[in-house]
């Protein structure tokens, strides 16, 4: 008879790493040389930074403030993603996902706003410094959930349950339930936007077959090809004039720098603990605010799942996925202290991104920290790539939405 197998040895059909995931380059371990590590963690940053602007540029013209309160904002959020993303990928899921602003938080905050439409204050940029204020605190106070769901492991089990008829909805859910940010956006600018997932979606699926050279760069650096070059036949059309008489919705949506983030921004600005004043507390917005935290929970774990296969690792385990929730409300409890607009979640964009380059490497998130926590200090050169067109951005999640959910 044969010899028994070893006794930790599989007990199963063994098979090799290149048949499951025969695409993937780089897994979460395994790093690509420095050079190529660099223009990658570049590409995440352009990825989240769509998110970060749009959410801004919505917001802050509601809550009163003026373009440079926009550009304060961003550089907030920005800052405090380069902090929760390190703190994720060092402490919490050590998974490549990017933690970036939540659309989660929008109706919250929306009905914050509305509370205070109809109190009177001093001026426009008072009614905005008061409404962050009350968002500062809300924020702060529904962290907790987080943090009792997370270090209590409450959340790892309930996530025991979690079989694979109930994580295939929750991860195609979180993939293409984020469609309004995609071809809706896209719809506000044609001439832009169309342009751009056209040649995103020929440049990865027919003319990187051309060579094989051609096959590496575009595959892993073609969406950067793609935004330089549209973006660049945006600009020739802000200065030819093609928008000069077009409505104030075509102007915001497709202009080049149309909110003047480049102008009104400082040069040199750190965030800082408290920049907007001390929190304001209402039971009421706390409320609205834990549902939203809920919903970020569920999000994150969807994430995880399919950052987790998209980069060759193993699914989370339960007090990972624990471990990186109450790490979540401790990232949201410091949103709410330097007076981010929104709490912060794991970037589903930024795990369809690793689908489309096949670089699962942890470190090519953790470089990007670094593009964050610069562009979020030297306001100037932050501003000029926020200036990038939104339908653009929408090109983009158009098709890495449809990679998670794949």
């Amino acid at each position: 008879m044969p010899p028994p197998p070893p006794l930790g040895g599989p007990r199963g059909p063994v098979f090799h790493p290149h048949e499951q995931l025969h695409q993937l380059h780089y897994c979460i371990h395994s790093n690509p040389p420095w050079p190529q590590a660099i223009i990658l963690a570049f590409q995440h940053y352009i990825v989240m930074l769509g998110s970060t602007v749009l959410i801004a540029s919505t917001l802050v013209p509601l809550m009163g403030g003026n373009n440079g309160d926009k550009g304060r904002v961003i550089q907030t959020l920005l800052f405090m993603a380069g902090v929760n993303t390190l703190l994720q990928t060092l402490l919490g899921a050590r998974l490549p996902t990017v933690m970036g602003a939540s659309f989660a938080f929008f109706i919250p905050v929306m009905s914050i706003v509305n509370d205070f439409s109809d109190k009177t204050f001093t001026s426009e940029h008072a009614r905005f410094v008061y409404t962050m204020r009350a968002v500062q605190g809300s924020l702060m106070v529904s962290s907790v959930i987080n943090i009792f769901l997370g270090y209590s492991r409450v959340w790892g089990n309930l996530t025991r349950f979690f079989s694979p008829v109930v994580l295939v909805p929750v991860v195609c859910v979180v993939g293409l339930g984020l469609f309004m940010r995609g071809f809706p956006q896209l719809a506000n600018c044609v001439e832009i936007g169309l342009p751009m997932l056209i040649l995103l979606v020929i440049g990865q699926q027919y003319l990187k077959r051309i060579h094989p050279r051609a096959e590496l760069i575009l595959e892993r650096f073609g969406l950067l090809f793609c935004v330089a070059i549209i973006w660049a036949f945006a600009g020739i059309l802000t200065v030819a004039g093609a928008y000069k008489n077009a409505m104030e919705q075509t102007k915001r949506s497709c202009s080049v720098d149309h909110s003047y983030l480049i102008s009104s921004s400082p040069w040199i600005r750190i965030p800082y603990p408290f920049q907007w004043g001390p929190p304001v507390f209402r039971a009421s917005h706390v409320f609205g605010m834990m549902g939203a935290v809920l919903v970020t929970s569920a999000e994150s774990t969807g994430t995880f799942f399919a950052a987790a296969r998209l980069a060759g690792a193993t699914p989370p385990p339960p007090h990972v996925l624990s471990r990186s929730i109450g790490l979540q409300g401790i990232s949201l409890l410091l949103d709410g202290l330097f007076g981010a607009a929104v709490g912060t979640t794991a970037s589903v964009e930024n795990v369809g991104l690793i689908g489309l380059t096949h670089i699962g490497s942890r470190r090519v998130v953790q470089i990007s920290t670094a593009f964050m926590f610069f562009f979020s200090i030297f306001g100037k050169f932050g501003a000029f790539f926020a200036s990038i067109p939104l339908p653009i951005f929408a090109a983009i999640y158009c098709v890495l939405f449809g990679i998670v959910g794949e």
